[in-house]
């Protein structure tokens, strides 16, 4: 049960705590280079995990169940500490609470779907829009330890617009698959 790609998706969840704690003090520039470091490894192993398991013939119900808990935590706290300290403030919240939301719906609707034994396969639309939202975040973090330059705030801006907008298309898809199967 604990196999590296299990290990690798746990270790994703308990560097959540320590990269919040990073984030917190927006004026530390030091303090979001090492958050960007340790988003990247995040991103890294979220990668990995997925491929060791399927190369390994090690895919198991906990890696299933958790992987996308990982994410979800990750992204749902970044979103939350940026928001706070005002790296993404004014109409940028909007995207911000957009993404927060579908994932709570989306979360919720597999769950529903799951009872009535209905898998929903991810999408490729939807593995762009987590693309985007990766990079939408990582470049904001970016953006805090490198404030002199406004690149990396623009493009985590117009990233977390487009994935914004990606989430849409594809919470939209999912809840279509689901409605079909409601009563």
């Amino acid at each position: 049960m604990l196999t590296l790609p299990n290990l690798l998706t746990l270790s994703r969840i308990l560097a959540v705590p320590f990269l919040v704690a990073l984030l917190w003090w927006p004026g530390w520039d030091a303090g979001y280079a090492a958050a960007f470091a340790v988003y990247c490894l995040m991103g890294i192993t979220d990668y990995f995990d997925g491929y060791l398991a399927r190369a390994q013939g090690t895919v198991s119900k906990l890696g299933i169940f958790l992987d996308p808990i990982a994410d979800k935590i990750m992204v749902a706290a970044v979103i939350l500490v940026l928001t706070a300290r005002g790296n993404i403030q004014g109409w940028h919240v909007i995207p911000a609470l957009i993404i927060l939301l579908r994932e709570i719906a989306v979360s919720g609707l597999r769950e529903f779907l799951a009872g009535l034994r209905i898998s929903v396969p991810v999408s490729q639309l939807a593995k762009w829009k987590t693309t985007l939202q990766l990079i939408a975040l990582g470049s904001l973090i970016l953006a805090g330890a490198m404030r002199w330059w406004p690149l990396p705030q623009q493009v985590g801006l117009a990233a977390l617009w487009a994935a914004a907008a990606l989430t849409l298309v594809t919470g939209w898809d999912y809840l279509r698959v689901g409605i079909r199967h409601m009563d």
